[in-house]
């Protein structure tokens, strides 16, 4: 690592940190992957022991330590400044000590995400960020192999979603998957039972479900509001509910991920 001090926002590397979007972080480098944001010194931690490579580090000189511990081997920019100069140029106070520009990392097909696994949980059309990373925190929290997301599944590497995973979307094995049927047809020929979160008169009950779970497990949540769609409902081999109280049908998407993936735990 080489250490920039930031005497003018004008330095061209720093465009990565003010005037780029997520999307536009994302397509910036396309057909290679493009770059996401790493916020503070615990995600760029984990992302590194991903094997996530950083094209530059913004931060306050008081974090410089914590940095060099982790780069001590990469040949990468640190830009260091006054926080007063990196908040006009990001917009915000970097109370979590430091960002990083990385480069997205290739995306591996499904097969070999999901070789070996005996549980893993795909994410349908969920556009929320913040449910999306929660639903990551769970998966590595609680227990699951890997997880897998739709094609119209908020981005996984977007900023919230990072954040609000503490990091662990960068820790969980996670790829995109087709389509539906022909997603659902990958699951099934490796040897998984699709089952569908969702309300349905012909459900059965996730206490059910756990008292004998099949041994290879897909649990398929859907979106806020719409739910699963019908093709993922066609697709799952079994439909699942959480039984509610007082009037309650559903709980958010989020929350019914952690309370499945304890209850289908591997014990």
């Amino acid at each position: 690592m080489h250490i920039v001090p930031i005497e003018t926002l004008e330095l061209p590397g720093l465009a990565d940190y003010s005037r780029l979007t997520d999307v536009a972080l994302r397509r910036l480098s396309e057909p290679a992957g493009g770059l996401y944001i790493a916020e503070s010194t615990k995600v760029i931690a984990r992302a590194v022991a991903a094997g996530h490579r950083p094209r530059s580090v913004l931060l306050q000189e008081q974090w410089l330590p914590d940095i060099e511990r982790l780069l001590v081997d990469v040949d990468v920019p640190v830009y260091v400044g006054r926080p007063e100069l990196l908040e006009q140029l990001t917009g915000y106070n970097l109370h979590r000590g430091a960002l990083a520009a990385m480069h997205r990392p290739e995306l591996a097909p499904v097969a070999e995400v999901i070789a070996g696994a005996t549980r893993i949980v795909v994410i349908e059309d969920v556009v929320d960020h913040t449910n999306v990373g929660a639903i990551f925190r769970s998966v590595a929290g609680i227990g699951a192999d890997a997880v897998l997301i739709t094609p119209r599944c908020a981005d996984p590497l977007y900023r919230r979603s990072v954040r609000v995973s503490m990091g662990t979307v960068l820790q969980v094995p996670w790829t995109r998957l087709p389509e539906w049927p022909e997603g659902a047809d990958i699951l099934k020929s490796a040897g998984f039972h699709l089952a569908a979160l969702a309300l349905a008169d012909d459900a059965i009950t996730l206490d059910q479900l756990a008292s004998d779970p099949p041994e290879k497990l897909a649990i398929l949540l859907g979106a806020e509001g719409d739910g699963l769609s019908r093709a993922a409902l066609r697709g799952a081999d079994s439909v699942v509910t959480i039984p509610m109280l007082h009037g309650v049908d559903s709980l958010n998407v989020a929350s019914a991920s952690a309370v499945a993936l304890w209850a289908l735990r591997v014990r």
